[in-house]
């Protein structure tokens, strides 16, 4: 199984979404934007660490939101979203193909990741307000 964090981040009313490079697994899939968790490394480190190298911002992680256990055919996923603040640094597509601040109601517009579509029906139900609660 593969631990993987994920930043739910929320600015003036808009949430932050990130496109997996066509290359890799779920190309051109949208995502809350984080990555594995590196051993010996808590899984608050792992995201302030990924959200820097993909998108260039330093955030204050916040509380966890929920998790999910998702299975894709060739791996096992073990993905944690955590509520964060953004501290500096504007969000860039450094190793991204994109990213974009949306509306919660454009939240059904985008071609989701698998694993992240329990967060989308979770951000949904509760709304951004809960996501900022950190």
């Amino acid at each position: 199984m593969i631990a993987v964090v994920a930043g739910l981040i929320v600015r003036d009313g808009k949430l932050l979404i990130a496109q997996r490079p066509g290359d890799k697994h779920m190309g051109g899939r949208w995502e809350f934007p984080g990555g594995k968790i590196e051993k010996g490394e808590s899984p608050e480190a792992a995201l302030r660490r990924e959200l820097s190298e993909e998108l260039g911002i330093e955030v204050k992680v916040g509380r966890i939101y929920h998790a999910v256990m998702h299975s894709y055919p060739e791996k096992d996923v073990l993905l944690m979203f955590y509520r964060c603040s953004l501290m500096s640094g504007e969000p860039r597509p450094i190793e991204e193909a994109d990213v974009r601040w949306i509306k919660e109601s454009e939240i059904r517009s985008y071609n989701w990741a698998e694993a992240d579509i329990p967060a989308v029906q979770w951000i949904e139900h509760d709304g951004l307000d809960a996501i900022c609660d950190i």
